[in-house]
């Protein structure tokens, strides 16, 4: 396993370890719509491991640094969406989700909106929430982001018709899980998820300064499900490879199941619009995002080079940090060769 640590120390990401200045240099947008509202901190060095059947066979670098993760936290979102399933909190992902949340967010032509509209991102929801309007991520484009240019307006679709990657709907879908648990979503995946697995309590999850209410009279914050606007989820890669081992294991830990059955493979079914996508985990059909896998595998994704990637049928979890993309599936394939 040797080379496979040296592929990934060699291929570090090329953003620089100062996040803050990257993300005020417009990296994702220009100003002002690059405003942070959220915590930045700088990150580290490459790192990460691969388990084995649970077992730790290779490790690079400092696997107990905790940084930013971006987007890796909208698939912990949809592990707390599933926890809301299995508690009866959602009884349908397909029904409109202003039947259960009626904070003024679903009215009008938003009424249609799903939570798997939501965990999809098809919602086409619009709209202004905690100051950042759904307009600075339309038209975003994952493949030249840092270099295409976004936020131009466009004919809105009905929701379920338009697949768009737009951090805003998702911390809309952030909001209405707080309001459904009526708990800070950190305090639930702590008490549901990460204690159970074992993990550090070295982690934490942030959402801005403008994203804090008040609900059954005690205070609290909705978190983001990125970092681009500061914010998410800061942890380090041996509690991303525990939660990585638990979709593994079907949501199943030590013989005790924490997430509903038949929740993961939700996670792990393709939306129409989207095959490389499913409730908001990505998918491999077709081997069109990493060729040298299965298609049987998934992965928690974020930008700079986050990745925990899941391979069900070789039992193996991959948690790569600050790995420049270009090198994603590579590093898949030395993992699996090795």
């Amino acid at each position: 396993m040797h080379s496979l640590a040296e592929l990934a120390l060699a291929h570090e990401t090329p953003w620089p370890r100062d996040l803050r200045a990257h993300i005020e240099a417009g990296y994702f947008e220009p100003p002002p719509d690059n405003a942070i509202l959220g915590p930045v901190k700088p990150r580290g060095g490459p790192n990460g491991l691969v388990l084995k059947d649970g077992q730790v066979i290779a490790r690079w670098g400092d696997t107990r640094q905790v940084d930013m993760t971006f987007s890796v936290a909208k698939s912990y979102l949809a592990i707390l969406a599933g926890l809301a399933v299995g508690d009866g909190l959602i009884p349908d992902l397909d029904a409109p989700v202003g039947a259960l949340v009626d904070d003024g967010g679903f009215e009008g032509r938003h009424a249609g909106i799903t939570w798997r509209h939501l965990l999809q991102n098809t919602s086409e929801w619009e709209g202004s929430l905690f100051g950042k309007s759904d307009l600075i991520d339309r038209g975003r484009n994952l493949q030249v982001e840092g270099q295409g240019k976004k936020g131009a307006p466009r004919p809105l679709h009905a929701p379920g018709d338009y697949w768009e990657y737009n951090d805003v709907r998702v911390n809309r879908l952030s909001l209405s899980l707080m309001r459904l648990f009526r708990r800070p979503l950190p305090e639930v995946f702590a008490e549901r998820i990460m204690a159970p697995i074992g993990a550090s309590t070295d982690w934490e999850w942030h959402g801005y300064e403008t994203s804090w209410l008040e609900i059954d009279g005690r205070r609290m914050q909705s978190v983001s499900g990125g970092g681009h606007w500061g914010g998410g989820v800061f942890i380090h890669a041996e509690d991303q490879a525990r939660i990585g081992q638990l979709a593994l294991q079907d949501g199943v830990w030590d013989g005790r199941r924490l997430l509903p059955e038949g929740w993961v493979a939700a996670c792990r079914t393709a939306c129409a619009l989207n095959p490389s996508y499913g409730l908001l985990w990505w998918l491999n059909s077709n081997r069109a995002k990493w060729p040298s896998a299965p298609e049987d595998c998934f992965a928690f994704s974020g930008a700079g080079g986050n990745l925990t990637w899941v391979s069900p049928g070789h039992r193996v979890v991959l948690v790569a940090r600050w790995l420049d993309p270009a090198w994603h599936d590579r590093v898949v394939a030395a993992a699996l060769g090795a």
